[in-house]
């Protein structure tokens, strides 16, 4: 009994829970058990609170809407009081912070039990989770390949049936990639939905959003209701919404007005399988009773790209400086200890001047106010989540292909997730296909700025119309 409820949404076991149908203490017990049994495997979870985890199960929880629910929490920018937050670097390995993070605060609040920490890409700079010193975290449905990142280690957590869903965040599409590489829904919620406080400001220059990756889309919805909002202080502000996310799920929209691009809007080659991944999403919502048609993106691609090449390096170097100022050392020998990838972009970033970096900021605004006069048109940008299936192992590794080709092949990765985190936008990775490998393929929705309840309602039709399923373990 207790092992059919892991494979329960988070809303599933919280009221099996309710029902008395099994204790927390219980379901945490047997999520720590399946951890245990394939982490061997995975390597998800690189970080165990697990006794914390069992008192706190045993204890007193709150009666929110996920009490006794186990969860894991990305480790970068969501701390856990008493435990590290690495970034999976070395360089992090005793940065033990001393308070939650709000979205930590809210997380308990709302009763879920977490078990530890997840698995990151060194300083999160990457659409894969291969960091040297944690060691690769491998995909469920296929362990030669990448679960994709930076929030690779949640994604294969929750595919694998450790949690029904687990913290991610968000820069270029850090929640988007592994929940298509790992067939999950991952909502990039809009900017300042969710505050970073008390800590972070806006993050990367407003490019980060906060949220989970998750089996269900009624999960992302309650979550997201159970942890948006604002703290005094924070750069930016989203309004309330008109109702609860979950309740935008209550009656299907028809007639939305759905534009579609099949290619990378750079010129990248979108593989055939991501294309038909698309088409296939195209007929499906089609006859749900959408309006689908081709459209183009009204910004430069090529000028985009260039962009982002310059201003996500920056972010590289300024984190690093910072690491440095901290500890009193030099950046220039400190940047010997971090991986070659990351080396690279250091270097890289370490090149341009304030300027650059203020131009960046004015042409990502400027795409802001193009997509903004887009979806005067539109109410849901459809696209590829990715150009590519999840890739091997080792496809972006620098120490092997060099730093150039691998922050090439990061950039290719990007191309249709990062333009809604500069812009600000929400959007999501639905699950739609399966490679011929066996690798899950996920399409992508994006809606207007502060409107998730759009994406949210259009994707449990897809999900009501096109179950996904979990890889067998």
């Amino acid at each position: 009994m207790i092992d059919e409820l892991l494979n329960r949404d988070a809303i599933g076991q919280a009221e099996a829970i309710a029902r008395g149908d099994a204790t927390p203490t219980e379901l945490a017990l047997a999520a720590i058990a399946k951890i245990e049994t394939f982490e061997p495997q995975l390597n998800a979870v690189t970080q165990r609170f697990f006794d914390a985890a069992l008192k706190d199960a045993a204890g007193d929880l709150p009666t929110g809407p996920f009490r006794g629910v186990p969860f894991l929490v990305k480790d970068f920018y969501c701390h856990v009081a008493g435990t590290p937050t690495t970034g999976s670097s070395r360089l992090l390995e005793g940065n033990v912070i001393d308070h939650d993070s709000e979205l930590m605060a809210r997380y308990r609040r709302a009763g879920f039990v977490t078990l530890g920490k997840t698995n990151v890409p060194e300083m999160v700079t990457m659409g894969t989770t291969e960091p040297v010193w944690r060691g690769p975290t491998r995909n469920p449905w296929n362990t030669g390949h990448t679960p994709g990142g930076s929030s690779g280690g949640a994604a294969a957590a929750v595919a694998a049936g450790y949690v029904p869903v687990a913290h991610a965040n968000d820069g270029a599409g850090s929640i988007r990639i592994p929940a298509s590489c790992c067939g999950l829904f991952g909502l990039k919620p809009s900017r300042a939905r969710i505050t970073l406080g008390p800590d972070v400001g806006e993050a990367i220059g407003g490019i980060t959003a906060e949220h989970v990756v998750s089996r269900s889309v009624r999960d992302s919805a309650a979550i997201l209701d159970a942890t948006a909002g604002s703290l005094p202080g924070d750069p930016y502000v989203a309004p309330q919404p008109e109702q609860t996310f979950l309740a935008a799920l209550a009656s299907p929209r028809k007639g939305l007005r759905i534009g579609v691009t099949f290619d990378a809007p750079d010129g990248t080659r979108v593989e055939p399988e991501c294309r038909d991944a698309v088409g296939r999403a195209v007929e499906l919502l089609r006859h749900l009773g959408h309006q689908v048609e081709e459209t183009s993106l009204p910004f430069d691609g090529q000028a985009f790209r260039a962009a982002l090449a310059t201003f996500w390096p920056m972010t590289v170097t300024r984190g690093l400086m910072a690491i440095a100022a901290s500890r009193g050392e030099d950046p220039d020998l400190l940047v010997r200890e971090l991986e070659p990838f990351n080396q690279y972009l250091f270097t890289q970033g370490n090149s341009r001047r304030a300027v650059d970096y203020i131009r960046d900021l004015v042409f990502f605004q400027a795409m802001a106010r193009m997509m903004g006069r887009f979806y005067e048109m539109w109410d849901i940008w459809l696209s590829p989540t990715l150009a590519f299936a999840p890739p091997p192992l080792g496809y972006f590794d620098a120490a092997k292909h060099g730093g150039e080709t691998a922050w090439s092949r990061v950039l290719d990765s990007f191309i249709f997730t990062a333009p809604a985190n500069v812009t600000g936008l929400p959007s999501a990775s639905v699950p739609m296909a399966i490679s011929a490998e066996g690798l899950p393929i996920g399409v992508q929705l994006t809606a207007k700025l502060n409107d998730e309840a759009t994406i949210l309602n259009l994707s449990a039709q897809i999900e009501e119309a096109n179950p996904w399923a979990m890889p067998r373990r």
